[in-house]
């Protein structure tokens, strides 16, 4: 089993940054895709950002590309996602994820989603 816990949540305003991390303990996670999805309120959760395994592809949904940074430390356990000119619609719950294919965060298939984090919240005051 792999547990994922999140951190780095909380309340800014538009236009500032955030930084959220995600820190994978109990089975590694090495050869595992990881990344962050997110579920505003009363809608479904999105795919936000992922990053390969040994952290040389990553991917972005078009609402975040430009403005997110999602980056894995050398020993791949810790993913962090750096988000820049943030908007009132980044706030949501963010859930860090894992999963041993990276299409299954491209595809945005959260049912198949092999493990996730509880989630942190960020909000985004105007």
């Amino acid at each position: 089993q792999v547990q994922l816990e999140e951190s780095g949540g909380g309340l800014v305003q538009t236009g500032e940054s955030l930084k959220l991390s995600c820190a994978a303990s109990g089975r590694s996670v090495r050869a595992f895709a990881m990344g962050w999805f997110r579920q505003p309120p009363g809608k479904e959760r999105e795919f936000v950002a992922a990053i390969n395994w040994d952290g040389t592809v990553t991917y972005y949904a078009d609402s975040v590309k430009g403005r997110f940074t999602i980056s894995r430390d050398s020993t791949q356990h810790t993913v962090q996602m750096k988000m820049n000119t943030m908007n009132p619609e980044d706030s949501a719950v963010y859930y860090c994820a894992a999963d041993r294919r990276i299409a299954t965060f491209t595809q945005g298939d959260v049912d198949g989603m092999e493990y996730w984090g509880k989630g942190t919240l960020v909000t985004v005051s105007s």
